[in-house]
């Protein structure tokens, strides 16, 4: 059975109603995201892997997401540092980052050299919302992602993916092809492109609200956050 996706108007529909009739806020939303994001990374990579993991944040609510995953993977034994060039002024951003540095988690502004001495790379810079360009100083950042050898795992979707149509034909991004993906709620249009591990996390999603907007709602196990699913180049 092929997965059903939801599209980006989906997508932020569904949000907006999670936030309303839903009776979500924002921050449980970012919360649950960024939860699911740390136990996927958690998942795939191990600490015996190595613990030094490199949290590439944007400006935005996929940003946030990266954010409360770095959290929860220092509380796990990791030792993560945050690449955060574009810092938000709202507050519930800037809480997320006093949290961090409370918990002495390091940011830097140096993407290149915290690349260099990493295990791991969490890609929490552009979500469904993304469209247009890649603007600086993402650019940059994203060609070292489609370059490295160092696995990476993206957050909803891979930065600079179109959510429907998935990697851009040329440019930035177009070889951009990260190990593991995590859909957050339900996956989108772009899975079809992506040969990776793909894991969803929604396990908050009420059924009726699933049925909603026309998506499945897997089966999670025990106390997990997140399931991995099939994708169209991997079967497990």
């Amino acid at each position: 059975m092929a997965l059903k996706t939801i599209s980006a108007k989906a997508a932020a529909a569904l949000d907006k109603e999670l936030m309303s009739s839903g009776g979500f806020s924002i921050d449980q939303l970012m919360e649950l995201a960024g939860l699911s994001v740390s136990q996927a990374v958690y998942h795939v990579h191990p600490p015996n892997k190595g613990r030094r993991i490199l949290v590439a944040c944007g400006p935005g609510n996929n940003g946030g997401d990266g954010l409360v995953a770095a959290r929860h993977l220092c509380h796990y034994g990791y030792q993560p540092t945050v690449y955060y060039p574009k810092r938000s002024k709202n507050e519930l951003y800037q809480r997320l980052s006093k949290q961090l540095e409370d918990l002495n988690v390091p940011f830097t502004d140096d993407f290149p050299t915290a690349l260099s001495s990493t295990d791991h790379i969490v890609d929490a810079i552009f979500g469904f919302s993304f469209s247009g360009e890649v603007r600086e100083p993402f650019p940059a950042v994203i060609q070292a992602l489609e370059e490295t050898k160092l696995p990476i795992t993206s957050v909803d979707a891979p930065s600079s993916w179109n959510i429907e149509d998935g990697p851009p034909g040329s440019g930035v991004g177009s070889t951009f092809h990260p190990a593991v993906l995590v859909s957050l709620t339900a996956p989108k249009p772009l899975v079809k492109h992506f040969r990776g591990r793909h894991f969803i996390g929604g396990r908050f999603v009420a059924p009726s609200i699933a049925l909603k907007y026309d998506f499945d709602v897997p089966q999670y196990s025990g106390i997990d956050q997140v399931v991995e699913v099939p994708t169209s180049g991997n079967k497990l």
